[in-house]
């Protein structure tokens, strides 16, 4: 949607120009899946797709909301009593961020928003963080708090965990508000220390989304992170950062079937992180498809979150682009989305393979976007307030 159509509508539903707005992109992990919630490493990169937000100071404590993916809704809380979750699940990201905001001891004060993303939900490319983080730019600028990018990621974290009772790591929240254009970020999600690594300019980002509907994602996914925290405390340390495969080994008697296999995921996991960071500086594609084969294979066998259909586009994908390209999973899992490393030559090949297989085989059809890395976080005033 144009800004002027977007402004408009922010004016039809308050008969005031916007002041300010608030951009805050989505997100693709290229690898390192499943791993920041045991504080290892990962490296995504932000989006030019991103949620944008509209707003202007109230007089009131009054939070009024609407959002162009959702018309004649809205969503209405005061900040100045207790915060509770709302009848709309889009709304509740608001309340949340609000909520933590106020936990944290920051006075807040009325704002009308209006939302609009062109963040494809539901396929993990983190639609809900980029809101929190656009949010959270919103209240950090009225309220005049100061905060660091990286303070409203870890607020946007603590809405995820604490409000939405989604027990998500800090990878999603961190990239959308300190992306950088071009670059993918190594995250340590340990201090959360961010280095820039910058994308090869003939290196397409392709992103496959399954349209699988997920089912049962927040309670598989905390199972997950339950598993993990079981088996680092089996194995006598805080959190599998500091696992080797030889404490595996010594630890499995005491593991679970599935506690060993989620360990042993993360352990291999980070280490493929850290090197394809090198392959990445390198433009090494023969080095990122082997770690990214292995990232898949180890998130299908060992983390257990892919399903059929991601795993039918990764083989379709593959098989279309042999040894010119990397594939695998991204995101939770449970459905979603692939992502694909190519040179641009050969964006064409995935998706004539994607057109002619992927239905055929699922009875699904994919939607395909050819991406490149956006930046995070910005909030600027409008020039007509």
């Amino acid at each position: 949607m144009s800004f002027e159509l977007l402004s408009s509508k922010f004016e039809e539903l308050y008969q005031q120009p916007a002041d300010a707005i608030s951009i805050a992109p989505g997100r693709v992990n290229l690898i390192g899946e499943h791993t920041d919630y045991s504080d290892g490493f990962v490296l995504p990169c932000a989006l030019e797709y991103a949620t944008r937000v509209l707003y202007r100071p109230r007089a009131d404590d009054k939070i009024v909301v609407h959002s162009m993916s959702y018309p004649g809704e809205k969503d209405e809380f005061s900040v100045s009593g207790d915060i509770a979750k709302g009848d709309s699940q889009w709304g509740n990201y608001i309340r949340g961020m609000a909520f933590v905001f106020k936990r944290a001891g920051f006075t807040l004060k009325g704002v009308d928003l209006l939302i609009e993303s062109d963040v494809p939900q539901g396929c993990g490319l983190s639609s809900s963080a980029a809101l929190e983080v656009a949010i959270g730019g919103v209240f950090n600028t009225i309220a005049e708090l100061g905060l660091s990018a990286q303070r409203i990621a870890l607020l946007g974290q603590e809405c995820e965990n604490d409000f939405m009772d989604i027990k998500c790591g800090i990878m999603d929240q961190l990239i959308s508000a300190e992306g950088e254009k071009s670059h993918a970020l190594l995250i340590d999600c340990e201090n959360l220390k961010t280095e820039a690594i910058s994308i090869p300019e003939d290196l397409s980002i392709v992103i496959v989304n399954s349209n699988y509907k997920r089912k049962l994602v927040g309670s598989e996914y905390n199972n997950r992170r339950i598993d993990c925290e079981q088996a680092a405390s089996k194995m006598g340390i805080k959190v599998l950062r500091s696992a080797t495969m030889a404490m595996l080994a010594d630890a499995k008697p005491q593991l679970s079937e599935n506690e060993y296999k989620r360990a042993h995921h993360v352990i291999t996991e980070n280490a493929r992180v850290i090197a394809a960071t090198v392959a990445l500086k390198n433009n090494d594609m023969d080095a990122l498809r082997e770690l990214m084969t292995g990232s898949h294979v180890s998130l299908r066998d060992d983390f257990e979150v892919t399903v059929p259909a991601t795993d039918g586009l990764v083989n379709i994908c593959q098989a279309a682009l042999g040894e010119r390209g990397a594939v695998r999973m991204t995101g939770g899992g449970f459905g979603g989305a692939i992502v694909c490393l190519c040179r641009a030559d050969d964006v064409d090949a995935i998706k004539t393979a994607v057109e002619e297989q992927y239905y055929a085989q699922f009875n699904l059809t994919a939607d395909i976007y050819v991406c490149k890395a956006g930046h995070g976080l910005t909030v600027q005033a409008l020039a007509t307030a």
